[in-house]
């Protein structure tokens, strides 16, 4: 079976897990409680989070660890907009696209319906490329927040955080970027964002950890209160073996990122030879600026979740897009918003090779346009 869903989830490395196992055995403890076996616990979570902040050019203080990125993304999006709506006496107005994931999606949207925050999402290019000149003529005097991902889950492209990062400091409105696709291809730190959203799952440890790394001087309001763990931002006892985990996984994707650049030519050499194979199959997202191990495409005619089962029959196991959209009969709202049909958007199909993808492409090309052929001859 060859696993190209790297974007939805990959394996937990061998590394990651031998680091974690002491702290799923014999080292348990809390690191709230005041005693040896807590404070062993404490030292490992503080460790960890100084290990994470290092990678991301940020203080250990900034390092919030959550159950996920999703939990980051709510925490960045309804903390600081609830902070500001507290700070002011009013609701803000907060500023995203409308190609972000379901959890940066969902929580404007809560927003908007429970605090009265007014919110723009901003269209995209028919590449997914948000133009920073359109994010800066959307900005208002009562701006509190711009979200944006740095790497579209679904079609791979890559924004530019930098230049988003210059519009928003200009304006002195904080720029959260959920960085959760981005990790261990792209640089994370010195790119001018204040808050990153992580996911451990995406980079080789386990699901159910992640990391909010949100500097300090951005008011923050918890979305979980109990016992005021993270610094009174994020209730609830840490998962100290997952923050182990993660910070490893972590400091080894950002330093094997050198294997960007294989990975994308063989990702280019199978988008070709899909093209070459399969005459309607379109390639969504940026041609260029995009994430090396992403190939998406469209094959109008067909159904995606149809060819998803011919692959897999076929020993080859991908995706229709986002995971966390799975099973819903609605069309990729990414899609849509790169304005293709939305008949169309069901066709589509992503690929996503992780960061050891090696061997020659032409073997999965050539499942790819037998499956399509088989879908369409029924």
């Amino acid at each position: 079976m060859l696993y190209l869903d790297h974007a939805a989830s990959g394996p937990v490395r061998a590394e990651v897990r031998e680091a974690m196992l002491p702290f799923l055995g014999d080292r348990f403890g809390n690191p709230s409680s005041h005693h040896t076996v807590g404070e062993d616990a404490a030292g490992a979570l503080e460790d960890a989070r100084r290990r994470v902040a290092a990678v991301l050019g940020m203080r250990p203080g900034d390092v919030v660890f959550t159950s996920g990125a999703t939990e980051a993304n709510n925490l960045a999006i309804k903390g600081v907009a609830v902070a500001a709506l507290l700070r002011h006496g009013r609701p803000g107005h907060v500023v995203t696209t409308a190609i972000e994931h379901e959890s940066v999606l969902a929580s404007v949207d809560h927003l908007e319906r429970v605090h009265g925050v007014r919110a723009t999402r901003l269209p995209v290019d028919p590449h997914g490329v948000l133009d920073p000149a359109v994010l800066a003529g959307a900005l208002q005097d009562d701006t509190v927040l711009v979200s944006v991902g740095y790497a579209n889950n679904e079609i791979g492209t890559v924004q530019d955080a930098a230049a988003l990062a210059a519009v928003t400091a200009g304006s002195r409105v904080p720029f959260h970027l959920d960085a959760v696709q981005a990790a261990g291809w792209l640089p994370l730190s010195g790119i001018g964002a204040d808050a990153l959203s992580l996911a451990g799952h995406k980079i080789g440890a386990p699901q159910g950890v992640g990391v909010l790394a949100i500097r300090g001087r951005v008011p923050l309001e918890p979305v979980l209160h109990g016992g005021g763990q993270e610094r009174d931002r994020r209730s609830g006892t840490q998962n100290v073996a997952g923050a182990v985990g993660f910070a490893l996984a972590l400091e080894l994707a950002e330093r094997e990122r050198d294997a960007a650049a294989r990975v994308t030519v063989l990702r280019d050499a199978f988008v070709a030879r899909v093209q070459a194979l399969v005459p309607e199959a379109v390639p969504t997202g940026h041609p260029t600026r995009r994430l090396p191990g992403t190939a998406s495409f469209t094959f109008a005619g067909v159904s995606g979740e149809a060819v998803l089962l011919e692959l897999e029959r076929r020993g080859v196991v991908s995706s229709s897009g986002s995971a966390c959209a799975a099973g819903s009969d609605e069309p990729s709202h990414v899609l849509v918003a790169l304005g293709i049909a939305p008949e169309v958007a069901q066709s589509s199909v992503r690929f996503s090779f992780g960061p050891h993808a090696a061997g020659d492409p032409t073997g999965i090309a050539d499942a790819v346009a037998a499956s399509v052929a088989a879908v369409r001859s029924r």
